[in-house]
């Protein structure tokens, strides 16, 4: 028998059964009034999650092609730039715009904390002249959660635009683009999302128009207004990936049939339990409860049990996947994703193969113990 295997990584992340039927209807043309309709329909629903009033595009490329569309339509060589680093896919985001010619001052607050808005605020008076801040959500390298609502008003007080990485966050983590004056908002299709990965979706701001609309950098298949000349006929300006299109559709529906509050409770509880077993079993957290994120916890290896050794053990035997640490934390941490379609069960299962990967490679672990603070959390006994 072909053992079962559970994915609990931050990306590509579990598909459900509906949003899979759903991208095994018959193919439709994408020029079609069909494709239209489904296009409208879309739209409406996905500037619920953004909570915006703006137009949202979703392009067939992979998040880190979002965010090079959010810095293409923005960035001219010689444009200074802030970048915000908690983790690598801060550090992405800084080299992304880089590539585009922009003089970067990127402040690094260390992997593992979050971005400091006193250190915002003091580069923002201090060197005026930022075209661009560019910021992460979800950090998903480190598990930490950042301030966009602070981070936000302190931009807004500037002509700088503020560009946001939500790829890990949108759809599991509330973010209010509008009230938090956000210019520039991508997430991708393959983390909270619950698709297969392939799509990214980008909020635009009228400030960000405003800049877009003057630049003058080459961009063709990552033009905005190309994007957006097309979408006043709720259409795409190149193919793209149909398939997919239905699958959004459907996940949509399944998170606002939900309640995105419940949507975003329900990423919290889970990430409380994760916290309070892995605490249990006398691991430590990377991150600490105040910059905790909702869909992604990173643990810190134990001495004399190497985190890879372990993420083996867990696959090989147990059929559960975690992932590893990146850049510098490479070897040092193991990540257990919690984004998405996921449950109750799915934390009790990692839990308990934790536990059990755990005692295979010698570690004192109590069975039980960590599973057991999962579910008191769970039953709202853990006060």
């Amino acid at each position: 028998m072909q053992e079962k295997q559970y994915l609990m990584i931050p990306g590509p992340t579990p598909v459900p059964p509906s949003v899979v039927a759903a991208m095994s209807r018959p193919m439709i043309g994408h020029r079609s009034e069909d494709f239209a309709a489904l296009h409208r329909r879309i739209q409406e629903k996905i500037r619920q999650v953004f909570q915006t009033s703006q137009e949202v595009f979703i392009m067939t490329n992979s998040g880190t092609g979002g965010l090079e569309a959010a810095v293409a339509n923005v960035i001219s060589p010689g444009d200074r730039v802030l970048a915000l680093v908690t983790g690598n896919f801060g550090e992405r985001f800084a080299n992304i715009a880089r590539a585009y010619g922009a003089e970067v001052d990127e402040v690094n607050f260390g992997w593992g904390n979050p971005v400091d808005l006193s250190v915002v605020r003091e580069k923002l008076a201090g060197s005026p002249g930022y075209k661009a801040v560019l910021a992460t959500q979800n950090e998903t390298s480190t598990g930490v959660l950042n301030d966009i609502a602070g981070i936000g008003a302190l931009v807004a007080e500037t002509p700088a635009l503020l560009l946001v990485d939500g790829v890990s966050g949108v759809g599991g983590i509330e973010i209010k683009m509008d009230e938090w004056q956000v210019d520039i908002l991508v997430t991708a299709s393959q983390k909270a999302m619950m698709l297969p990965p392939g799509l990214a979706m980008i909020g635009v701001s009228p400030k960000a128009w405003a800049v877009i609309e003057e630049n003058r950098s080459p961009r063709f298949y990552f033009s905005l207004p190309a994007a957006k000349k097309a979408l006043a006929k709720w259409n795409t300006a190149y193919t793209p990936n149909v398939a997919l299109f239905f699958g959004l559709d459907a996940a949509l529906d399944m998170m606002l049939a939900e309640g995105l509050e419940n949507v975003y409770r329900r990423h919290l509880l889970l990430a409380k339990a994760t916290r309070a077993a892995v605490r249990a079993l006398g691991l430590s957290l990377l991150a600490e409860d105040h910059c905790a994120s909702p869909t992604v916890t990173a643990v810190q290896s134990l001495e004399g049990i190497a985190a890879d050794d372990l993420r083996k053990v867990l696959k090989e035997e147990f059929g559960i996947t975690f992932a590893g640490g990146q850049g510098i934390l490479k070897g040092k941490i193991f990540r257990i994703a919690h984004m998405g379609y996921a449950g109750k069960m799915d934390v009790l299962i990692a839990i308990s193969g934790l536990e059990m990967a755990l005692a295979r490679l010698g570690y004192p672990v109590e069975l039980g113990k960590g599973v057991r603070a999962a579910q008191e959390v769970f039953l709202g006994r853990d006060l």
